[in-house]
């Protein structure tokens, strides 16, 4: 008998240890998609951040757009640059120089992955690196391509209140090598996504120069950031201000954004 209580004691320890054993297994194969779903949740939230801050800079529409800029460094004059911007999406974009008259019908085109910069006095335009300098501590890229939705991947780093108000900083990864930057750090107001400043890194992590958005007023049928102040942060006081204005939606075709219809415009 006491064998037989033995052996029945036996074996509710083996049934306990079993159950015990699938219960645990049903726990940690119930949490990965529980961690997945929340990380899912939160890279949908920074995509719709940054898509909306993306929206208040720019239109998705096609537009056009007037930017001054005058470039100012310790010791030396300010120089001052103007371009006119035609956007289609973030795909499709013609920078014409406007000022200073010598540099006149300049013109870069961007269309896909390709940009192109076409100068009268050349029969053919040239291509170029979208991080390659414009003027002063301004890119090609960011006349030319001024949107991160579709260059970069978001997700939330952190939240920080900035003069009490809450503010989430994103930080943004390049998705290839084209791009203008390889990681941008991206403030962005947590409720209204105004954007309030950003930090653009090189591919080795230095840091490479700072921008501002600020004095927001109506343009273009919204309220945006008419100004971006951008300072190099290797060389102190070297700093760009960008100053937009005349801000028109335009239904552009296609056939603008080709390298013949740069010619044209050049002439």
């Amino acid at each position: 008998m006491m064998k037989t209580c033995g052996t029945i004691a036996s074996g509710a320890r083996k049934a306990w240890a079993s159950a015990a054993l699938v219960a645990m297994a049903l726990l940690l194969a119930a949490s990965p998609p529980a961690v997945a779903q929340e990380a899912e949740d939160v890279d949908a939230h920074a995509q719709e951040l940054l898509r909306r801050a993306d929206r208040i800079r720019f239109p998705e529409q096609g537009f056009q757009v007037d930017v001054v800029i005058t470039t100012s460094q310790p010791g030396v004059e300010p120089e001052e640059r103007a371009y006119r911007i035609l956007s289609k999406g973030n795909t499709q974009t013609l920078v014409q120089t406007t000022a200073p008259a010598v540099d006149r019908d300049q013109i870069l085109l961007m269309r896909d992955r390709d940009l192109w910069a076409f100068l009268p006095n050349l029969t053919q335009p040239i291509r170029l690196p979208l991080a390659q300098r414009l003027t002063g501590q301004v890119a090609n890229g960011d006349l030319a391509r001024a949107n991160f939705v579709g260059d970069y991947t978001p997700r939330v780093l952190r939240t920080e209140k900035i003069d009490g108000e809450p503010y989430t900083v994103l930080e943004l990864q390049a998705v290839d090598n084209w791009v203008t930057y390889r990681r941008v750090l991206y403030w962005v107001h947590a409720r209204s996504a105004r954007p309030h400043k950003a930090e653009f890194y090189a591919v080795s992590g230095r840091l490479l120069k700072t921008a501002r958005y600020e004095q927001f007023a109506p343009l273009g049928g919204e309220t945006r950031p008419t100004r971006l102040v951008i300072d190099d942060a290797l060389k102190a006081g070297h700093r760009s201000v960008l100053e937009y204005s005349n801000m028109v939606m335009r239904d552009l075709p296609d056939r603008i954004f080709t390298k013949d219809y740069l010619k044209r415009l050049s002439r």
